[in-house]
């Protein structure tokens, strides 16, 4: 993470009072509005002057003030934080509102016969994406094979990955309850169970101040968390703002979310583990305020592809007077893109669902043992467990063994011996012919 130049002073009295002569002007509260809407740092401002604004200075003093005026403030324990809602912010809220968290959870919107897949498929997506955010070496289709066979983790990235996948499901079973110190320190457990170089670190808050965030081309600290004797009321305050709504002053449950995913990164509550920790508080936050879709969304896997911007975002935040704008525009755009992939993502599976209708036409076959020709016709060499069934169609044990033995004897599949131990099930020597041979 690259060092951010510090803005200039914006408070200057001579810059000010240039401002203060062109308030009034359409042109000058158009240009302030544009790079508004974009939320820009002083690094990206100074190069947005125009006839109206020529000087740099004069315009980030405009523009700082301009977001002064109608910024919100919260506060955790001694730190203040201030945001703004752009209109691109608020227009992504009121989206959300109908499409993640609103009335639209009818078929329209995902299949309902089909939900336990995708929701199984999703969170594989999230554990997946949110280890490498952290610096999990591993490719989709090696950690999805892993979790679908209910595989040991061969390596830490690999444990990583499997860290998250019980987390998040931990956390749809308990995603209706308050967050307490218990339940935090389990989600950290749970999180680095076997991944940090002391697994003493592991469900416990750092009790020193030994920890800092550095830039990786030049060494200097970009970012040093609050003194560790803080934590306590830090954390108080925090749970505080997951659990409560303040009467007087409503800040959307989205918003809400974002703040405790950055609030998280901030106070960097422990010595290892605060981004899997936070992204997970941030699952935790919008599910249980009813945004029932967040389950089916894998945002973790957007910000991989942004990880500069991400990083970025956290630091714009910082160095402009903890302003939250920065790190929220981030969130929601990568909200929006996630939802965008999530509907690509179920019409392509719809459409996968709809060519294996031709495999159904099979005499005595079953959905499940539909698809599972299909994918046997698409990849020949494939090779099933139990395990893997049961956890791709999110059916009990003895249905996947059933589902397996009966095209075992149907002549479509055969059981293999790999070692003592494991079984796999993969296509008969005559399963071509059987295929083309037992249609209806």
């Amino acid at each position: 993470m690259k060092k951010i130049e510090p803005a200039p002073n914006w408070q200057n009295k001579k810059t000010l009072n240039i401002v203060n002569k062109q308030w009034h002007l359409e042109s000058f509260q158009k240009q302030i509005k544009s790079i508004n809407e974009k939320y820009l740092y002083w690094d990206k401002v100074k190069y947005h002057t125009n006839e109206t604004i020529s000087d740099p200075k004069v315009l980030w003093s405009a523009v700082k003030l301009s977001r002064i005026i109608s910024s919100k403030e919260i506060s955790f324990g001694n730190y203040k934080f201030k945001y703004n809602l752009t209109d691109f912010i608020q227009k992504g809220l009121h989206d959300f509102d109908l499409y993640i968290g609103g009335n639209l959870s009818s078929e329209s919107t995902i299949p309902e016969d089909d939900k336990k897949i995708y929701l199984i498929s999703s969170i594989m997506e999230e554990a997946i994406a949110s280890s490498q955010i952290e610096g999990a070496v591993t490719t989709r289709k090696q950690a999805k094979e892993m979790l679908r066979k209910n595989a040991k983790p061969k390596s830490k990235s690999e444990q990583m990955v499997l860290n998250n996948y019980i987390t998040i499901k931990h956390i749809v079973e308990i995603k209706h309850e308050p967050i307490d110190t218990a339940k935090l320190l389990e989600i950290h457990k749970l999180i680095s169970n076997s991944t940090l170089s002391d697994e003493r670190d592991s469900g416990v808050f750092r009790y020193d101040n030994d920890i800092k965030l550095v830039d990786t081309t030049d060494g200097k600290v970009v970012h040093q968390p609050p003194d560790y004797k803080e934590l306590p009321e830090l954390m108080n305050a925090l749970f505080n703002f997951f659990n409560n709504n303040d009467e007087s002053f409503f800040i959307h449950p989205i918003i809400k979310a974002c703040i405790i995913h950055f609030i998280i990164g901030y106070i960097h509550p422990f010595v290892d583990g605060n981004g899997r920790t936070a992204r997970a508080l941030f699952y935790w936050y919008l599910l249980k305020n009813g945004y029932w879709l967040t389950e089916y969304l894998s945002i973790s896997r957007l910000i991989v592809k942004s990880k500069a911007q991400y990083a970025r975002s956290f630091q714009y935040t910082e160095i402009d007077e903890n302003d939250l704008t920065y790190f929220l525009d981030y969130k929601i755009k990568t909200m929006q893109l996630a939802y965008d992939d999530l509907r690509i993502y179920i019409q392509r599976k719809i459409k996968e669902k709809r060519t294996a209708l031709v495999f159904n036409k099979i005499k005595d076959i079953n959905e499940r043992q539909a698809l599972i020709i299909k994918w046997l016709v698409e990849e020949p060499n494939l090779l099933f467990s139990v395990k893997e069934i049961e956890t791709r169609f999110t059916i009990s044990n003895q249905t996947a063994r059933t589902d397996l033995t009966d095209l075992v004897a149907k002549g479509y599949l055969e059981l293999i011996h790999i070692n003592k131990k494991t079984k796999a099930y993969c296509r008969s020597q005559f399963f071509t012919k059987k295929i083309y041979s037992n249609k209806s």
